[in-house]
C-alpha cells in the first residue's frame, strides 16, 4: 500500500518501535502533559532546562506510530538547544506538515524531522504528529515556567 509507505516512513517506524528518551526523567526542571482526544494519544514531555539551555529531554505516553515517534525525535532534536531555538524548531515542524502551507522544508529544520513532511498529506494524522510539538510550545510559553523565549 504506497500510502502507507508514504505515511510511515522508515525513520518514524524506527522511532516508534525504539523511541529515544522514553523514561520519566528524575530531576526534571519541568513538565507538560499532552492530550489528543481525536484518537486518544498522550504523552508526558519532561526537560531539563540550565543556564536557558535544555541540557535533558524525555517523554513517556502511548499513542500511534506517528505521536510516539514525533515525540522521540522531538526529544534528541531539543537537546542543547535554547528556549527561544526550540521554539523556533516548534515553528518549522507546524509548517512542515501543515498542508496550508507551500511545499517544502525549512533549511533551519533538523533533517530527521523531514520523515512527516508526508504527514500533510493526510490532515487527520496532523494533530498525531503535532502533539509533542505543541506540548513543548506551551511549555515554553508557560507563565509559571519563566522559560518564555
Amino acid at each position: 500500500m504506497p500510502e502507507l509507505d508514504e505515511l510511515y516512513p522508515a525513520a518514524i517506524l524506527e522511532h516508534h518501535k525504539r523511541p529515544h528518551n522514553f523514561h520519566a526523567m528524575e530531576g526534571a526542571t519541568c513538565q507538560a502533559d499532552g492530550y489528543n482526544p481525536l484518537c486518544g494519544d498522550r504523552l508526558t514531555l519532561y526537560l531539563d532546562i540550565q543556564g536557558g539551555v535544555i541540557r535533558d529531554a524525555s517523554f513517556r505516553g502511548s499513542g500511534c506510530a506517528i505521536s510516539q515517534a514525533s515525540a522521540s525525535m522531538l526529544t534528541d532534536v531539543v537537546q542543547g538547544k535554547t528556549a527561544g531555538e526550540a521554539e523556533n524548531v516548534c515553528d518549522s515542524f507546524g509548517r512542515l506538515i501543515d498542508p496550508e502551507t507551500g511545499p517544502g522544508i525549512d533549511r533551519g529544520l533538523p533533517s530527521q524531522l523531514a520523515a512527516f513532511a508526508s504527514v500533510r498529506r493526510f490532515p487527520a494524522r496532523m494533530a498525531c504528529a503535532g502533539l509533542a510539538w505543541q506540548t513543548l510550545h506551551l511549555m515554553l510559553h508557560s507563565a509559571d515556567d519563566g522559560l518564555a523565549p
